[in-house]
């Protein structure tokens, strides 16, 4: 199943792609995105694009061959975390835009590694194979503590110290390996009601984990300020996100540099996506854009 980027028509109205103009895709994914900037930025205008997964650029080498070969695309395989030493290695210059759509996409969940509790499948969750630690790892050897800790705070979820104690007691049986095995703990950590509900009860611990897995709201902090300090004097700087705590961190990094006059927002609120879209893509429903321009007045 391909990926669906959300929100097209809405980034490409933040992001305003011009003639010859060079932009940032931190987040290439299956390259929808890079598409319509590509489109709007001909003949010459370029985009480098990064990707933290291995696979995804591979994939991305062949869809995009014949811009590649025109030197109009850029691919590394990275973390949009070291986007200044990435702009800087690559040469890229003048930057008039930038965007991060933070969701995961359907090639994560179909990859095998434990990304969604619908499979049985290892429970691994890195985006990179270099990662040194898995989700596995988190719940086998990392303490009660920390454990209720990334629960409470990355998951937002309210039974963090139960299902904490549930797994510190399973593990000491034997080992949590695969999503099966966790699925199994928190069915006994969480009250019978909340497991009727709408949204499946292992949605917030699979969140908890990726992100720690990852470091994904560390990556976002350290991204959001060197993209800032990249763009040219009128360049636009564009987030997806998918929850409130990635949300909370775009918004907060927007507040403060429009107090600093180095920032003026495009987007006043958060774009959502309309029903139209979110027929065609469930997946779209949680997901927000904000997007803001780097005032002319600063210099770098």
């Amino acid at each position: 199943m391909p990926h669906i980027p959300v929100l097209q028509r809405e980034i490409i109205e933040c992001l305003k792609p011009g003639k010859d103009e060079n932009f940032i895709d931190c987040t290439m994914g299956d390259g929808g995105h890079a598409q319509l900037i590509l489109e709007k930025n001909a003949p010459k205008g370029k985009v480098l694009g990064i990707d933290w997964d291995e696979e995804n650029i591979i994939r991305l080498k062949e869809r995009f061959k014949k811009e590649i070969s025109e030197k109009r695309v850029i691919l590394v395989n990275d973390n949009f975390a070291n986007l200044k030493e990435i702009k800087e290695r690559e040469n890229f210059q003048e930057v008039s835009g930038i965007m991060l759509d933070l969701g995961m996409s359907s090639r994560h969940l179909e990859s095998k590694r434990g990304f969604t509790f619908l499979r049985n499948e290892p429970l691994d969750m890195r985006f990179n194979s270099s990662i040194p630690i898995t989700a596995a790892k988190i719940l086998n050897f990392w303490s009660m503590v920390e454990i209720e800790r990334i629960l409470r705070e990355y998951g937002e979820e309210k039974f963090s110290k139960k299902i904490a104690q549930e797994i510190v007691s399973q593990r000491n049986k034997k080992q949590i390996e695969t999503t099966q095995d966790l699925i199994k703990i928190l069915s006994r950590a969480i009250p019978k009601s909340i497991q009727r509900q709408k949204i499946h009860f292992a949605t917030r611990t699979f969140q908890a984990l990726r992100i720690a897995v990852n470091d994904e709201l560390n990556n976002l902090q350290r991204a959001l300020g060197q993209a800032f300090e990249i763009l040219r004097p009128g360049g636009r700087l564009a987030v997806i996100s998918f929850h409130s705590l990635e949300d909370g961190i775009v918004k907060n990094f927007f507040r403060d540099k429009v107090r600093e006059n180095s920032l003026e927002l495009i987007t006043k609120k958060p774009i959502r996506p309309n029903q139209d879209e979110i027929k065609i893509n469930p997946r779209s429903r949680s997901s927000r854009l904000r997007a803001a321009v780097r005032s002319i007045s600063q210099t770098k």
